[in-house]
């Protein structure tokens, strides 16, 4: 059960030493199955150097990516379609239909609509009639890693049996093209997994560990003032870069690298494992000097850590059960494996997650 790291250090500690001599006592939670999609539409870095003063080397050599993906405009590939799809795949994978899950978690931070949330959306677009519980979570960038975290909470207190979390995003729609810093980082793309009771006594799969944290007073790093109730977005500043994200990126870069070791090594302890015996890191896909740098902080050998930023960018919630499932549809992922999933972003949030897959 997730644990917030704002407790402090010694808190903590504490609290997972004694969360760790009763295992028994709480269910297994097992990843059931997962999927991912992305749109059809490739935007290479050439195309991307037509609109902004940049460069494919220029690109490549400060962010690793070579291409991403950009959902049609014309509908059909918004966050809840593209979730759709993807949690499809995923339930054909667990060997469930939609009606078998009672709970869905959706993260995102470019819903379809401000009203309703997306997670009521995509019930309707699954054909789910069983009225289960359904939410949306915006934790940015770390959104499915809370959403994985919440789903292990509620299915080993009894809440859930079977719970569907999403990341989706059409981040196309929020570029700052007056940046070019920013622009070239992101795509869209969704990743979804079912989560649910482990019943079975010879199945060692289970989520270990997860760990939660935030730091409000970094919020100047990465935000998006206005278009909320403090800044509508008005008439006078709809076509400005006050109507677009913001990020500080050299400051972030030092953050980001710091937090998401200090998260990882804080799931690590909680599930009192080394860095070591994990099989795959999952980094959040935000910038291939980040996911390096945090690599070697954790001490994780290159050949351990899964990454698809060059393919398909900064998919922001949606970075690490894509990546994830792509590792698992390609074989290199197996069951029985440990894995580290970690995620960093705007708020500023963080969280982490061991998983015997």
């Amino acid at each position: 059960m997730a644990r917030l790291k704002s407790e402090g250090p010694k808190k903590m500690a504490s609290t997972l030493s004694k969360h760790s001599l009763q295992p028994s006592k709480m269910p297994r939670v097992k990843i059931l199955g997962t999927g991912s999609f992305y749109p059809e539409r490739i935007v290479n870095n050439h195309e991307i150097s037509k609109k902004v003063d940049t460069s494919d080397e220029w690109i490549t050599e400060r962010t690793g990516i070579k291409q991403r993906r950009f959902s049609s405009p014309d509908g059909g590939e918004f966050p809840t379609d593209m979730a759709r799809s993807a949690s499809l795949t995923a339930l054909k994978n667990a060997g469930l239909t939609p009606n078998d899950i009672d709970l869905i978690i959706f993260a995102t931070f470019t819903p379809d609509h401000r009203l309703p949330s997306c997670a009521t959306i995509l019930q309707t677009k699954l054909g789910i009639t069983n009225q289960c519980a359904a939410l949306d979570i915006a934790a940015a960038c770390s959104g499915f890693v809370y959403a994985l975290s919440l789903a292990n909470a509620m299915i080993k207190s009894g809440a859930s049996q079977r719970t569907l979390i999403v990341g989706s995003e059409m981040l196309s729609r929020e570029l700052n093209w007056y940046d070019r810093a920013s622009c070239i980082l992101f795509g869209d793309g969704c990743g979804a997994a079912v989560v649910g009771v482990n019943n079975d006594p010879t199945d060692t799969s289970d989520i270990i560990s997860c760990t939660l944290a935030a730091d409000g007073t970094g919020r100047k790093f990465m935000e998006l003032e206005y278009g909320g109730t403090a800044y509508p977005l008005t008439a006078e500043i709809i076509d400005t870069p006050k109507r677009y994200m913001t990020m500080q990126g050299r400051e972030l870069f030092k953050v980001a690298v710091r937090t998401l070791a200090d998260i990882s090594f804080s799931a690590l302890k909680m599930a009192e494992l080394t860095v070591d015996q994990i099989d795959w890191l999952i980094p959040h896909q935000a910038n291939i000097r980040i996911i390096e740098a945090t690599g070697e902080r954790l001490g994780m050998p290159k050949e351990k850590v899964i990454v698809n930023i060059q393919e398909y960018g900064n998919t922001s919630a949606a970075t690490v059960p894509a990546a994830m499932d792509g590792a698992i549809s390609e074989g290199k992922i197996k069951r029985g494996d440990l894995l580290l999933l970690t995620a960093f972003g705007a708020g500023l949030t963080s969280g982490a997650a061991v998983i015997r897959y």
